[in-house]
């Protein structure tokens, strides 16, 4: 591909996206003055434009990075030019979120750069206010990623930045009608958290493709793309289920998708279904076919085409991150707890609550989702292939997943924003019992087994799982000391300090926690009974001397809650309304810590126990059959040793 077609397909991208900003402003009115309040016709079509300048700069970014990551090689003379490409385009995200900040401060206090006050109002925007310090530390992110993709060159950096590149979209994912969503704020923050991502790595790593450019030929185009190609599948799923559930949150009913609002909507809809089809198209006919320079210049003139469409896309949505959507009708908020959760609360916990009572995380159904679908694929290719794998493994894993499901989905997480003692049995499952069920189901063995082995340089899902495994930071947390220090210690620090309040407050922090528990339950377990490769393994009776401190200190901490007197988070628990004592529920919950906790706890000691049976009974054997093998050597040896010893003393 020639550096005209590499120019003028971005180009094009550019062009019908500023186009489709325009139009879709006409449609929505997002640039019209409203309620007698005018920043300007700068400002009113300037931010739209920059915002559509962020989204592309961070659709190249994380694009080309991932593409690195999972289809590049450092060999090949593209990976430098892609780490270039990355660095430039997060240059420009630096700026861009810079202007936009800036542009959003004028548009809502209404203060022109002329003014007097502008510096110091700003400066107090940027610090003190949600929406300025998201802009700040986006501009922040996006400067750092500059610098860094400039500097780093190695694959293990590359995939750091990448992970860095995503966790700096959670400040935008914080911005705009997300944020304010009515009813549903939580599944509305994380719906459109999860779209910004997933369409910039589609988005992204299309462009990367075109801009890279390939003097590849047959396979390695075909490889290239067939890579990208996975990558932007599981992108579009994500991006057409997230854009779904945004849009009913947003829009409230079927006929509000009469209204200009419904109208981006439905555009920028159609666009997405094109773009799917686009991909369709190159995995049942375009990629199978990409033999040699004919077949490659066909290939990117459609690319081309679905850039287009991906540009009206970008456009509308662009537009639509600051259009209204439709008055919705709004209960007031008048009880405690919905002062300060923005729910009523949920009936009183009962056996008919336990089974009827949803509280859906999206981001959590869909990683149960991937995790039970990726497990059960690499079980069908094993027995495709001929190979075995145990049936109790599946099953411990797929009822690992599906509790998983009901703890971040169910009831329980229903009622651990309003009840201490329902948090805390939350905690217990997701940190103690979850783990004891996916751990012994040995994913990564599974996955070592599974996943095709790459002989080009690059890495994908094998690759990186191995050096994942015999990392340094894996072979300090394989340390069965370091698991229980993380496993038993986090329970004071999490609860004894602000992390504890972030938690039960933010919807960011409720999904850290949430993840911070299951983490910390897997290590431990995976350091005391793990099949799956580690680093090193530690003697079992150390191993059973960790777990027996580790209950006594998890024991401790329970008492020390069905003891206390005093009451943690006062102003949130102690002011829910419920009519009961939140001191008796923090007692309850400490008591659940001790008692309900301890139970995974024997049944890990339990399972200890019999793995150290089993390694010795392994052991025996081995020592058996050398035994058959060399004729016991090592007992005549050992006993001609004595012999010598005895004539000696005679």
């Amino acid at each position: 591909m020639n550096r005209a077609a590499r120019v003028a397909s971005p180009a094009l991208l550019v062009v019908t996206a500023l186009a489709a900003v325009f139009v879709a402003l006409a449609i929505g009115g997002a640039a019209q003055p409203a309620g007698g309040y005018d920043p300007g016709v700068v400002v009113r079509y300037g931010l739209p434009v920059v915002m559509l300048v962020v989204n592309l700069s961070v659709s190249l970014t994380l694009g080309t990075l991932a593409l690195a990551v999972f289809a590049l090689s450092p060999a090949d003379a593209r990976w430098n030019r892609a780490l270039d490409l990355a660095a430039g385009a997060a240059g420009v995200w630096t700026v861009s979120s810079a202007a936009a900040g800036v542009l959003a401060f004028i548009d809502t206090f209404l203060v022109p750069i002329t003014d007097p006050r502008f510096g110091s109002q700003l400066l107090y925007y940027l610090t003190s206010i949600a929406l300025g310090q998201s802009w700040l530390a986006t501009t922040l992110a996006a400067a750092l990623i500059t610098v860094l993709a400039i500097a780093v060159r190695s694959h293990t950096g590359a995939a750091v930045l990448t992970a860095g590149t995503v966790a700096a979209l959670v400040p935008m994912s914080l911005q705009g009608h997300a944020a304010a969503a009515p009813g549903d704020h939580e599944t509305a923050v994380t719906a459109f958290g999860l779209h910004i991502v997933f369409a910039a790595l589609w988005l992204g790593g299309l462009l990367a493709l075109v801009l890279l450019g390939t003097r590849a030929h047959g396979d390695g185009l075909q490889a290239l793309v067939r890579r990208y190609s996975s990558i932007a599948l599981a992108c579009y799923a994500v991006v057409a289920l997230t854009g779904v559930v945004s849009a009913a949150i947003r829009l409230g009913s079927w006929g509000a998708l009469l209204t200009p609002y419904g109208a981006l909507i439905i555009v920028k809809s159609l666009a997405l279904l094109a773009a799917g089809a686009f991909g369709a198209l190159y995995r049942t006919v375009l990629i199978p076919r990409l033999d040699g320079d004919r077949a490659a210049r066909v290939f990117f003139g459609i690319v081309a085409g679905e850039l287009v469409v991906l540009g009206i896309a970008s456009g509308f949505a662009a537009a639509l991150s600051l259009s209204a959507p439709p008055d919705l009708p709004v209960s007031p908020l008048t009880t405690p707890a919905e002062i300060l959760t923005g729910r009523a609360l949920p009936p009183p916990p009962g056996v008919a609550s336990a089974v009827t009572l949803w509280r859906p995380d999206l981001l959590w159904i869909l990683l149960c989702a991937t995790l039970l679908i990726g497990y059960l694929a690499g079980v069908v290719r094993l027995h495709r292939r001929g190979d075995r794998w145990p049936v109790h493994r599946t099953i411990l894993w797929t009822l690992g997943v599906v509790v998983l499901l009901w703890l971040t989905n169910g009831a329980l997480n229903a009622y651990e924003q309003v009840l201490f003692s329902a948090h805390m049995l939350l905690h217990m499952m997701l940190t103690m019992l979850v783990p004891l069920l996916l751990v012994p189901a040995a994913p990564v063995t599974l996955a070592l087994r599974a996943v095709r082995r790459r002989t080009d340089g690059t890495r994908g899902v094998r690759e990186w799982l191995l050096i994942g495994v015999h990392s340094l930071p894996a072979r300090i947390l394989a340390n069965p000391v370091v698991a229980a220090v993380l496993f038993a210690g986090s329970l004071v620090v999490f609860y004894y300090s602000p992390l504890f309040s972030w938690a039960t407050t933010d919807h960011v922090g409720h999904e850290w926690m949430t993840a911070h528990f299951l983490a910390t339950g897997y290590l431990f377990v995976q350091a005391l009974i793990g099949v799956d490769p580690a680093p090193a393994k530690v003697a079992y009776p150390f191993r059973l001397l960790v777990l027996l401190a580790t209950m006594a200190f998890h024991a401790f901490f329970g008492l020390s809650l069905l003891q206390g007197q005093s009451l943690l988070l006062a102003d949130w628990y102690g002011a829910m309304g419920w009519g009961t004592s939140a001191l008796a529920d923090q007692q309850a919950g400490g008591g659940i810590a001790w008692s309900v906790g301890e139970i995974p706890t024997l049944v890990l000691a339990v399972a200890v126990a019999v793995s150290w049976a089993r390694s010795d009974e392994r052991e025996g054997r081995r020592k058996d059959r050398a035994a058959d093998r060399d004729g016991d050597r090592d007992l005549a040896a050992y006993n001609d040793m004595l012999a010598r010893l005895d004539r000696g003393r005679s």
